[in-house]
């Protein structure tokens, strides 16, 4: 390579292909730094495979959950592109007036779902309505030139069904300097759309199967708090001007109230608006969607624990109610847990980790016995069963394999005793077992729930229920358990279809009783009593008000109860009790915390207090409270800062540095002129003050000049 030239200059030499360093594939990493290395490719492969079937099936979730929303938006641009297309008196009055259709979508605070939402849309729009969708962001478009230079280069990209070389034509077309106007994007709109009404009928079928005649320009603000007032309101006065030349439809992507839209515009701006108001799905009903469909199900054998799944929630809940990092956070538990645990090999379908259970090496059973719930599994069994558990592999594997199918078998029946469960208590007052369904969840997988406080004010609050609402909670069960896939709940079903019937005969047993009644009575009213006989009969009356017998809808309203607890006890135990339920579930909340949950002051605090806990540098270990003249220099100037007061002194300060350098230097402390400090030394203070500066620590007091002022205080 030659480095001539004829004046100095910086010359830059790629590396070629050959010499550059080809990464690792992602197996590799995650192996890496992993003892029990043994299958890893397989775990990860599962894993990966793992995530392959959630991810298409959150997919799925969205686009349900979407569907109406998109279906109506597509009939909201229907109905305005056809008025267009007829050129029907009621579009005239609106084009006289200059009203542009407008759609304010609604869709929450959980902005970083946004995204999604807006690109599952224009997906959605493109397929079925209109090649020509444009995509606006706040931070994209500060002035109205950058906002018509976004609109016009999206635009030209646009493609319609057409040959190759318009395709061409096309592209240079977008490639000159174009002058970003309104006029010139009518003029574009219009060759467009005479292309394509110029093409051959066999294509035109082929592109109006597809896309709209005459296609509407769709623009989506995706953000519209974030747009300044000045932006919008030129655009929409610049757009209502053409509004007769091309169909204009616009987005509004709204995170708060639609009352955004009249505090962001004037009257004279809004007024050129025709709105209509769309609300997408509550992140919190998709939320509970996503956990009944990926956690509440025996699809997927991957499953969290009690403290998981409450991090992940209380992230949900208490920072950005944001569905997609919940999905995210989900994501990191299943590598974490196929990183850390070897046996997670078997978390797979159930005829699948039978299989493996075969192929498992000795290493491997190890790990089996080594497992907390087979240790008390083992301890259960008789001295003889005790011996070939631990010694035998071949009957440890057998035994394994039952045990993973008495695992799948308890998934099952959990899954639809919850349920029903959950029919019962979401119907009573302030809701002591919780209101969402994964609330029930956390509590029937952390302890017992039956033996809980919540759980018996629940079945005090069950026992007062009135018919028509047993009955009706009892019809739910029913169906809930004809459809689970439980083998076990046929007797179930009958029972509860006996109490069904036995309510229905109560019914009419009630009313007989109540003719027979009221005939008693008037008998009784015929008869003639004295003082004695009455005062015998009232006080029989309160002798029976003490003695209150229970009619016989309380008593069977009791049996139900009591059959409820009965499934209850059988069916919701803990998951830490069941027998290799390490191998599903993911229990390490606080590794999920440390990634998920960042404290940024924490972590500044111990690597400036302990510069070892990262470095990993034995010169940098020190007793707790000593400053180790070893350390960096932002570490020493941090440590003599924690001991100040609020206001801190720099010549203090600096002379305190300089005498822990000093001592690191090997020189005298004290044979240093304390009025003369080294420019060197000097100058690292200067930058490590600086750096706390800049990190927060401190701040320039107003109060005296050679002091500076402490913000932070307790350590962390």
């Amino acid at each position: 390579m030659s480095t001539s030239s004829v004046s100095k200059g910086c010359f830059v030499f790629k590396p070629s292909s050959k010499k550059r360093r080809i990464s690792s594939p992602t197996a590799d990493y995650f192996s890496q730094g992993n003892n029990d290395s043994e299958d890893s490719g397989l775990r990860f492969a599962t894993c990966q495979l793992l995530w392959k079937q959630i991810n298409s099936e959150t997919e799925k979730i969205q686009e349900e959950l979407n569907k109406q929303l998109f279906d109506n938006l597509i009939r909201f641009l229907r109905q305005s592109h056809s008025e267009f297309q007829t050129k029907e008196t009621e579009w005239m009055c609106r084009m006289k007036s200059s009203e542009i259709p407008t759609a304010a979508l609604v869709l929450g605070v959980n902005v970083t779902d946004h995204d999604v939402t807006f690109k599952n849309l224009s997906e959605v729009l493109q397929d079925n309505v209109t090649p020509y969708i444009v995509s606006l962001q706040a931070k994209e478009c500060p002035g109205i030139k950058h906002l018509l230079q976004k609109l016009m280069g999206q635009l030209m990209d646009c493609c319609v069904d057409v040959d190759s070389s318009e395709e061409e034509e096309c592209v240079n077309i977008s490639q000159k300097k174009i002058r970003c106007s309104m006029a010139s994007l009518s003029k574009w709109y219009e060759s467009v759309t005479k292309k394509t009404g110029s093409e051959t009928p066999s294509k035109k079928r082929t592109s109006s199967s597809r896309h709209w005649q005459s296609p509407p320009i769709v623009v989506i603000f995706k953000d519209m708090e974030s747009f300044t007032t000045k932006v919008l309101q030129d655009f929409i006065v610049i757009s209502s001007q053409h509004i007769h030349e091309f169909p204009l439809v616009l987005i509004f992507g709204i995170a708060t109230s639609p009352m955004i839209i009249h505090r962001l515009l004037p009257h004279s701006v809004s007024s050129l608006l025709c709105i209509e108001l769309f609300q997408s799905l509550s992140c919190k009903e998709h939320l509970a969607t996503v956990i009944d469909k990926l956690l509440l199900t025996t699809q997927f054998p991957f499953k969290l624990s009690e403290k998981v799944l409450q991090v992940l929630i209380n992230i949900f809940l208490y920072h950005d109610f944001s569905v997609q990092n919940f999905i995210k956070g989900f994501q990191l538990s299943i590598v974490e847990h196929f990183y850390s645990q070897p046996l997670s090999v078997l978390c797979c379908q159930l005829l699948e980790a039978k299989k493996r259970v075969n192929s498992l090496s000795h290493n491997q059973c190890e790990n089996i016995r080594s497992l907390p719930s087979f240790r008390r599994y083992v301890e259960s069994q008789v001295s003889e069963k005790q011996i070939a558990l631990l010694t035998e592999d071949s009957f440890l594997k057998e035994v394994t394999q039952t045990l993973l199918e008495d695992l799948h078998i308890y998934h099952e029946n959990y899954f639809t005793v919850l349920r029903c469960l959950h029919v019962f208590t979401t119907s009573l007052p302030k809701y002591p077992l919780g209101k969402q369904i994964r609330e029930l969840h956390c509590a029937c997988l952390g302890k017992r729930v039956w033996e809980t406080e919540e759980y018996e004010s629940a079945v005090q609050l069950l026992r007062m229920l009135a018919k028509d609402e047993l009955v009706a909670i009892l019809q739910k069960c029913v169906e809930i358990f004809i459809s689970s896939s439980g083998k076990q709940f046929s007797n179930t079903v009958e029972k509860l279809e006996e109490f069904l019937a036995r309510f229905q005969n109560l019914e009419v047993a009630e009313t007989n009783e109540v003719q027979d009644v009221s005939v008693s009575s008037q008998k009784e009213l015929q008869k003639k009593t004295d003082l004695y006989h009455l005062q015998k009969t009232l006080l029989a009356l309160k002798e029976s008000k003490r003695s209150k017998k229970l009619t016989k809808f309380e008593m069977l309203r009791f049996e139900v109860v009591d059959f409820i607890g009965s499934l209850v006890r059988s069916y919701l135990a803990p998951a830490e009790m069941q027998t290799l339920n390490e191998v599903v579930y993911f229990n390490t909340a606080n590794t999920l915390r440390e990634h998920l949950n960042a404290a940024p002051r924490i972590a500044l605090h111990t690597a400036l207090n302990n510069p070892y806990c990262y470095l990993k540098n034995q010169t940098l270990q020190s007793d707790v409270g000593c400053i180790s003249n070893t350390a960096p220099d932002i570490c020493i100037v941090y440590k003599l800062h924690l001991e100040c007061g609020r206001l801190i002194n720099l010549v203090d300060w600096l002379e305190a540095f300089s005498t822990v350098v000093t001592a690191a230097e090997g020189t005298d402390p004290d044979s240093v002129a304390t009025d003369h400090v080294d420019e060197i030394i000097h100058a690292r203070f200067i930058r490590a003050v600086s750096e706390l500066e800049l990190l927060g620590f401190i701040k320039p007091s107003k109060q005296k000049t050679d002091h500076v002022a402490r913000l932070t205080w307790g350590g962390c």
